[in-house]
């Protein structure tokens, strides 16, 4: 379903559920939707730890679930599996970004030479073949899970970093 901004007005859309590939701008994008909507931004990589394995989901899902208590907030990053059953029931909208596989990659390899960024040049390799099976892999999943957790929460496609200046900017002028 692509939505159009228009029809949402700024009250409804407190808390905002931002997906996408790495290296899509998830997160650069949902610090600036925070911004303009006062409200927390919520980064799930920040929550899970490098060195956590299967068996510390519990205390994941815990501090997911707690972040996500407030009355307002920007919740970035994907983690389908592990907490669509958590936020999506109290999200107003999902903002999908949809960005080309190149520009992904070519984004997660610079920003590992970032200061003071969390993700290493070390883990490269997986990240990138994350992004490469992403549309065959990891989408389908997303999609399966957003389905089963959230089928009536409007998502919002946005394709283009025009259409990511658009959006912001129309939320400036409401």
């Amino acid at each position: 379903m692509i939505l159009e901004i228009s029809k949402f007005p700024p009250m409804s859309m407190r808390r905002i559920m931002v997906l996408g590939c790495a290296g899509a701008g998830k997160t650069t994008f949902a610090h600036r939707l925070g911004q303009r909507l006062t409200a927390a931004v919520i980064c799930l990589d920040g929550i899970w730890r490098p060195d956590w394995d299967g068996g510390d989901l519990a205390e994941f899902r815990a501090l997911v679930a707690e972040e996500h208590q407030r009355d307002a907030w920007i919740s970035d990053g994907n983690f389908a599996r592990a907490t669509f059953d958590l936020r999506l029931p109290n999200a107003d909208m999902i903002v999908w970004l949809e960005r080309p596989t190149i520009p992904c990659a070519w984004r997660a390899v610079t920003r590992t030479f970032w200061r003071g960024e969390a993700h290493r040049f070390r883990d490269i390799m997986k990240v990138l073949r994350y992004i490469w099976s992403f549309d065959r892999v990891n989408r389908p999943l997303i999609e399966a899970q957003r389905v089963a957790h959230g089928p009536d929460v409007p998502v919002l496609h946005v394709r283009s970093k025009a259409e990511t200046e658009r959006f912001l900017l129309e939320l400036e002028v409401r």
